[in-house]
Parts: structure tokens; sequence; C-alpha cells
């Protein structure tokens, strides 16, 4: 266990004032003084004045003023043998000194010794030094420790890590899947370690470059290469680290952290989650926050305004573009904005080939067949899915990561953990006769996506599942694609209607009846895909933003309203009439298919297109073969 100062000191503080008071009581009592003094018996004062009075007391020593006295008598108990006691004697006894003169007794009489008052006086002196002492240095420890007591007068200054090298582990190299951002980025880092190409023809150094996208593309590991590359002063701080309940800190933080970034120029400070703290001002509920937009408006001077900086490049990333300030995004400030998207499927290759330098992988595994199974991976996802298949490799006790593992994976990052295999088999075949319905739909209509398997093993809240493998990397999207889409989400419910009847379909396509009804609707309103015509109806995000608008506002009239309600009914409805027509045709390949899901638990994508193929003609879909 490490040892602690400050815990040792909150100990020894109480130990010290019981201390300091045990040690005041001892002085304070001023007991008899003691050596050979001291008696261990007592006597009292009537006794010892008839042992006086019989002539038996031989010596009186007198202490602390006369108030006690050690008598040395002959006791005739013990053979006349001379003892020794302790009296205490009235206070005023002055007859007693006479007494004792006429008897002929040895009389002694000891001051009183001040021992007691001087180290009474160097205790009170020595206990509030310690006690000073102490706190000074618990304070002065506790000010290095964040949110110590100490911090209190620490409120305004910047919370960034600086780094004269920034040593990361992370260079370019290790960056892969977003080659156009690391080009940008590649440009910044050349000029600052070789400006003179830049100047010579008239060229600045940009002052900011904003990394947009989202999450897990990769924009903190951006940065982090970027400090690792360019050799110079690092200082990382995150959005929200400006921003206190004290009025004024946050601006106070951002001077004071360009103060520091000017006097190390040139450097580069990278700012995390950036909408924490440049949201947009004026408008909302309440005028906004006071403190967030002061720290926003000193941001704003401090990276172009008045006195203006050079050598300093900022660096900010954020996966809420739409919310930030208009005057943060102009150029001056964020001269560049790097769009950081999930990569394609070249890109995804090299992102599994960088990740894959520290696991062991079997030789069958291919990365190529990964990268073309794992459409829409972040590079997040794509290390968190080798991590997983190695995880799942050592608790399977192989010594190298295989494609069953590599499944597993992909399947446990997108519909989660496994459970336990269904045994009802009431429930079990109506949950096959759902995922079979999506599988032939998905297998006989062109336009679908081809299936790559049908499973009954659950996956988090799913009892089953049939995954559906894109042929390529899909930026735009045919009506056509659409429309299959829509009727193979509802070949779940159709096959449910038809084989087992009206009267016995599930709560199971509760979420395919969420897609369809949001695909539907986004044809009528924002695609212009219906009787309505080239028209958008509706912007991507309508929610309502209070940094922007008090509620959502309405983009048509109710007649139109009534008339999109109409086209989403239609497109819906004509899918599902034939989601059901393609059910009633192929009734006897789905009872095969069900029986063999239910023997098997799975079924992929390859058996599933032969079997199909004995039964009718299965269309031949466009096969995408990516140049890698």
């Amino acid at each position: 266990m490490k040892f602690s100062w400050r815990v040792a000191l909150l100990w020894a503080l109480p130990i010290l004032v019981i201390g300091f008071f045990l040690w005041q009581g001892a002085f304070s009592g001023s007991p008899v003084n003691a050596g050979s003094n001291t008696a261990s018996t007592r006597m009292t004062y009537g006794r010892f004045l008839d042992y006086l009075e019989a002539d038996r007391v031989t010596a009186v020593d007198l202490y602390e003023g006369g108030r006690t006295a050690i008598v040395e008598a002959v006791d005739p108990q013990l053979d006349n043998r001379i003892q020794r006691w302790r009296v205490d004697l009235p206070g005023n006894a002055p007859e007693l000194i006479t007494r004792l003169r006429e008897s002929d007794v040895n009389l002694d009489v000891h001051p009183p010794r001040n021992d007691g008052a001087i180290w009474g006086a160097l205790g009170n002196l020595l206990f509030p030094l310690l006690l000073i002492g102490g706190l000074f240095f618990l304070f002065r420890r506790s000010s290095n420790v964040p949110g110590g007591p100490g911090q209190a007068m620490n409120f305004g200054k910047s919370k960034a890590r600086f780094m004269m090298e920034a040593k990361t582990g992370i260079m370019f190299d290790d960056v892969a899947g977003i080659e156009e951002a690391k080009e940008e980025l590649q440009e910044v880092v050349t000029f600052l370690k070789k400006p003179e190409r830049f100047t010579a023809v008239g060229a600045r150094i940009p002052k900011g470059v904003l990394l947009v996208g989202p999450p897990g593309t990769g924009k903190t590991l951006l940065a982090k290469a970027i400090a690792g590359e360019a050799g110079v002063p690092f200082f990382s701080i995150s959005g929200s680290e400006f921003v206190e309940m004290f009025v004024g800190v946050g601006a106070s933080r951002v001077r004071d952290l360009f103060k520091k970034a000017k006097e190390n120029a040139p450097c580069i400070i990278f700012i995390d989650e950036l909408d924490a703290v440049g949201r947009q001002r004026g408008a909302g509920i309440g005028g906004g926050n006071d403190e967030r937009e002061q720290t926003l408006n000193q941001l704003l001077t401090e990276m172009d305004g008045f006195e203006g900086n050079t050598g300093i490049i900022i660096i900010a990333a954020t996966n809420r573009v739409d919310v930030l300030d208009p005057a943060l995004l102009r150029p001056g400030r964020f001269d560049r904005q790097v769009m950081v998207d999930p990569p394609d499927i070249k890109g995804r290759l090299e992102i599994l080939e960088v990740h894959a330098r520290n696991k062991k992988l079997a030789d069958e595994v291919s990365l190529e067949a990964i990268a073309r199974r794992t459409p829409g991976f972040t590079g997040a996802d794509l290390a968190n899915l080798l991590n997983e298949a190695a995880i799942l490799t050592a608790r399977r006790r192989k010594e190298a990561i295989t494609m069953s593992e590599i499944d597993a994976a992909v399947d446990r990052v997108i519909a989660g953990m496994e459970g336990t295999p269904l045994v009802d088999s009431k429930s079990k075949r109506l949950i096959a006769y759902h995922e079979v319905g999506h599988a032939i739909v998905g297998t006989l209509m062109q336009a679908h996506d081809p299936v790559q398997k049908v499973t009954l093993i659950p996956r988090g809240q799913a009892r089953g599942l049939t995954w559906f493998t894109p042929s390529e990397d899909q930026t735009l999207i045919s009506r056509a694609q659409l429309l299959a889409r829509i009727t193979g989400a509802l070949g779940g419910r159709a096959a449910e209607d038809v084989i087992f009847g009206d009267a016995e379909v599930t709560t199971g396509a509760g979420n395919d009846l969420q897609q369809v009804t949001g695909m539907a609707r986004q044809m009528v309103t924002r695609f212009g895909m219906s009787d309505l015509g080239p028209l958008s109806l509706e912007s991507p995000q309508n929610e309502v933003f209070l940094g922007r608008d008090w509620m959502s506002r309405s983009e048509y009239s109710q007649e139109i309203a009534t008339r999109i309600d109409g086209q989403v009914r239609a497109i819906v409805d004509h899918c599902y009439n034939q989601a059901r027509q393609i059910m009633l045709d192929n009734r006897s390949v789905i009872d095969r298919l069900v029986d063999l899901l239910i023997e098997k638990e799975a079924i992929d994508g390859e058996e599933f297109r032969q079997i199909v193929s004995e039964y009718t003609v299965v269309p031949e879909k466009e096969q995408f073969v990516p140049q890698l």
C-alpha cells in the first residue's frame, strides 16, 4: 500500500490534540516531587498529631508551601522501626511549626519547583506551532491533487494536459481507413515542421481544424497521431473542462490556456467534444447558459480577436456540428472542416490490418471477407470486433482466431450476447416461420440485399434473427431497393398471417413495423418517391433544439398531411400484399426451410438460396467486387 502523507497527518492531528491535553493535565496537577522523598502510605492529620504528642516523630519535610508533609516516625506496631508517611496538612496551621520546634523534630522546608510552569509554557507554544505547520503542509500537498482543497485558488487556471513532446505512441501509420482526413492533417504537421515551404508562396498556417464525424470514426485517434508526428508542444483538453458552476471561471481558463500556448508557440491545442462549450448563443428557454456563453465568447476572441495569435493551431473534434455557433465555424477560426466518415470496404480492410497486427489469426481467416461483411462499421467497431473474437478464442482455449470466432463476434457486436436456445416447440416453430418469411422475400426479390444467415439462436432482445449483407457500400438507395426492404421487413408478419391465420399473429413484428413506417414516410416526405411529387416536406432531423427553436414547426398544410398519411398507407399495403403473395406461392419451400431451421437452428445464406432454387427461380443479384 502506498504511503500517504495526507492520511498520516489526518491521523496525527487528533493524536496531537489528545496528547497536548494529557500533557497539560500532567503538569497542572503538580504532584509531590518524585524520587526518595515520596511515601507510599498516607497518615491522617489527627494521627500525626497523636504521634507528635507521643514524641514518636523524628523528622518532617514540608512540600507545596506547607500543604503536604513527608513524616518520619517510630511505629510501635512494627517493633518501633522508623517509617515514612505522607500527610496532607491544613492550609493555615502556623502553630504546627512552633510545636515541631518545641518537640525538637528535624524540620526541613522544600520550596516548590517551577518545572510544571516551564513545560506548560513550552506546550502552549509548541502545540500551536505543530498544528499550524501540519495544516500548512496538508494544504500544500492537497493543492497538487485534482479536486483538493488547494484547488480553490486555482479555479481560473487551465486544466489542459501539456506535453512538450507528446509521446502518444500513435503515428499516422497507425491510422487507417480515413485517408482524406489524414492528408488534410498531414499538411498541418508539415506546416509546423517546414513552414518556409508554405510561407515562400504567401500561404499562412491555418488557425483551426474541426474534425467532424460520427462516434468511433477516429477523430481523437487522429489528434493523437498529430501529437505524435508534429514534435511541437501539445495541449489537450475536453470542452466540458472549461465550464464550472462559478461565473467567469470558464473564460479565465480559456485565457490561461492561450497564454500558456503563446509562451510555447508554435504549438497545437486539441479540444475534444467542442459542442460542450461551443453551442449556439442567445436562444432557447431562459436565454441559455451565461457561463457557457461567456466561455464561448472568450474562445472566439482568443482564436481570432483584436490581438490574434500566431503559431497556435487549434484542432477540435465533435459529432454535433449542427449545434455549434456559426461564429465558431467561420474561416479565420476554424479554417477547415475535415469530415471523418465511416470507412468504405477498402478502409475497413486497412483498419482490420492495423488491428490484426497483434492478433494471432488462423490461416483460414480472410480480412477481406470480414471487411465485406461489416458495412457501416467504424474503426472503433472493427477494433472491438477483433477484440471480442480474441476473447472468445481464449475462452474456447484455441491457439489462433478462426472464422468461427469472427462470425460469433460479428453477431455479438451487431445484435448482442447469445441467449439460451428455445425449447418450446410452438414458439420455436412460430419464430422459425417469421424469420424464414424475412429470408424468402430477401432471396426472391431482385432489389433486396442477399441473405447471409437465418438463425433461431436468441441475441439481445431478439428471439430469432435474419442477416442481410449488402452487395456494396450503399451511399445512394433506389426506390426499388427501398420498396424491397419494406417488403422484406413485412415478410415475417406476412408469414405469420398466411401460415397461422390473422388471429395468431404476434407482437414479434413490432420493431419491423416501426422500421417500415419510418422508411415509407421518408419516401413520401423527404425523397419525393410518391404521388405527391418531388417535394421535400420534412427536414432530416425534426427534433426540437432549445438553442435554436422553441418548438417543431409543421412545414405543410393539414390537407398535405392527410395526403402524406394516405401515401404512406398505400406504400405499406402494396408491399404487405406482395409479401403475402410470395408466402402463398412458396408455401412448400417455406415448410421445408422451417423444418431444417428448427433442426439446425441456423442456415447460412448459400445453403438457403440453394434450397430455394430447387423449387423456384432465384433472381441473379448484382455482385459488387471492390478493388482492394
